[in-house]
């Protein structure tokens, strides 16, 4: 099959790009090694059994993978929702927080960042994130590169269990690593692409976790394929092969032999997967350092379905932060009302996750529910509280065309380097995108789809200079 762009992976990234590509008149198919599109969006049945789920009744659902957008800063997800006439859920705010102390004792506390911490030292190591999220680092940059997140917490306040706790949690919540598994640069740089910490830890508007989506996130998909041509998109066929022309073109090989040749071709796969694809000829040594040095880190979903809201009634806001042995790290009200779908989404994530990881599923079950009893009878030692009429578990690490998440991570000295730097470089003519190569909102869907669309733009600009005979030219630059 002749075309002139391949995209490899149907996330948001290469489906915006596909989209793009398409709407340039050029020909393109979207490689996905799934049955399915959406990458690390996936929507499903929040409990089918239950009463309501029948034929012609609207489909209930919960979100295993990326679930929110803002109406302002991520204005690109904004408008796709607007554009596929999605309904949007507020997410829920209402109600005391719960935080499970290193003691096991159980505090509640009112709705604010930040608001629970007595601890000046922890507060600021989150007033230290935000005062360099918002300078310009200039050369101190590959100081700040040079050390772990963690190091950098510990040092400038000492002696302290809880800043070392503060900051493996800020990095286990967002990127699902250790504080000591990333650079302080990373982690600064991360903060800053996301409008800030508390913009990326709030549920207010502008906030990373304001909307959700009723019919479920993965709508954000399966209405960028329908922008395209039937057929595009093909389902279970990993690449397997990517080889450049010496006068310019691609082949593209999946797994069953299938064939695409292609003037361009726009990867989409997390850095860390580049290293499934046999590229000819091989990757660039500073885009391969990328691939066998980056990371993606564990983050999990255990979605509890209950047949009521009882927290709600109990003046709760369904959510709970831990950092102690147990196994969540926070929880997340994902309600619909209007559909009867309630249920508390918990996050594993981390070492904590990666422990929790390796029980048998039975086990791992037993115990999310075990520590989420424990912290909710922290505030209600009373009431006998409901069970779930169903437990939904997600583990992306060990999807095999997935490996983690959110977003790959870089570990010291790898960000401010040449390599760090390869990361937005096309090599030849296969161009990268993906929600990690974002400068606003990485790692988000925002991020992704951001992404898809510059890369795409990319793509369709040296096409267009194919004509003048400057495409080539370009490439020997790179």
């Amino acid at each position: 099959m002749v075309v002139d762009v391949v995209v490899v992976g149907a996330g948001l990234s290469g489906l915006r790009a596909a989209v793009e590509v398409h709407r340039a008149g050029l020909t393109c198919v979207v490689l996905e090694a799934m049955d399915r599109v959406g990458g690390k969006v996936l929507s499903v049945d929040a409990a089918p059994a239950l009463d309501g789920q029948g034929e012609g009744s609207r489909r209930k659902v919960v979100d295993l993978g990326a679930a929110w957008i803002n109406d302002t800063s991520q204005s690109e997800m904004f408008a796709l929702a607007n554009r596929f006439k999605l309904d949007l859920i507020e997410q829920r705010i209402a109600g005391r927080y719960l935080r499970q102390e290193r003691d096991g004792g159980v505090v509640q506390y009112p709705l604010g960042f930040g608001e629970d911490i007595e601890d000046p030292q922890v507060i600021g190591v989150y007033q230290m994130i935000k005062h360099l999220s918002e300078s310009w680092l200039g050369p101190d940059a590959k100081a700040f590169d040079s050390v772990t997140f963690r190091a950098l917490a510990e040092a400038n306040f000492p002696d302290n269990q809880a800043v070392g706790e503060a900051a493996d949690f800020l990095a286990g919540a967002l990127l699902g690593v250790g504080a000591d598994e990333i650079s302080a640069l990373f982690m600064i740089e991360h903060t800053k692409s996301g409008t800030g910490l508390e913009n990326m830890a709030s549920d207010l508007p502008d906030g990373g976790q304001y909307l959700r989506v009723r019919q479920g996130a993965q709508s954000f998909a399966t209405g960028l394929e329908k922008l395209l041509p039937r057929g595009t998109v093909h389902l279970k066929s990993p690449v397997t092969k990517i080889t450049q022309n010496l006068d310019g073109g691609c082949i593209t090989t999946t797994d069953k032999g299938s064939i695409f040749h292609s003037k361009k071709v726009i990867m989409s796969l997390p850095t860390p997967l580049h290293n499934t694809v046999i590229f000819d000829p091989p990757l660039p040594g500073a885009r391969q350092e990328l691939a066998e040095r980056t990371a993606l880190g564990y983050h999990a979903k255990v979605v509890l379905v209950f047949a009521s809201p009882w927290w709600r009634e109990a003046r709760l806001s369904g959510v709970m932060e831990s950092t102690t042995t147990g196994p969540i790290a926070f929880t997340r009200d994902t309600c619909s009302e209007e559909d009867g779908q309630y249920s508390i989404t918990c996050f594993m994530v981390g070492e904590r996750g990666r422990e929790w990881s390796d029980l048998s599923a039975a086990e791992r079950e037993e115990q999310v529910l075990e520590h989420f009893y424990e912290v909710f009878r922290g505030a209600l030692p009373e009431d006998d509280l409901p069970r779930p009429v169903n437990v939904i578990e997600k583990e992306w690490t060990k999807d095999p065309w997935i490996r983690g998440g959110p977003t790959p991570v870089m570990p010291p000295d790898l960000f401010d380097t040449t390599a760090g730097a390869a990361l937005y470089v096309p090599f030849r003519d296969v161009h990268f995108v993906g929600a990690e190569m974002a400068d606003v909102w990485r790692g988000y869907m925002e991020g992704a789809v951001r992404s898809g669309i510059s890369g795409a733009e990319e793509v369709i600009g040296r096409l267009q200079n194919v004509g003048l005979g400057l495409d080539h030219e370009i490439h020997s630059r790179l």
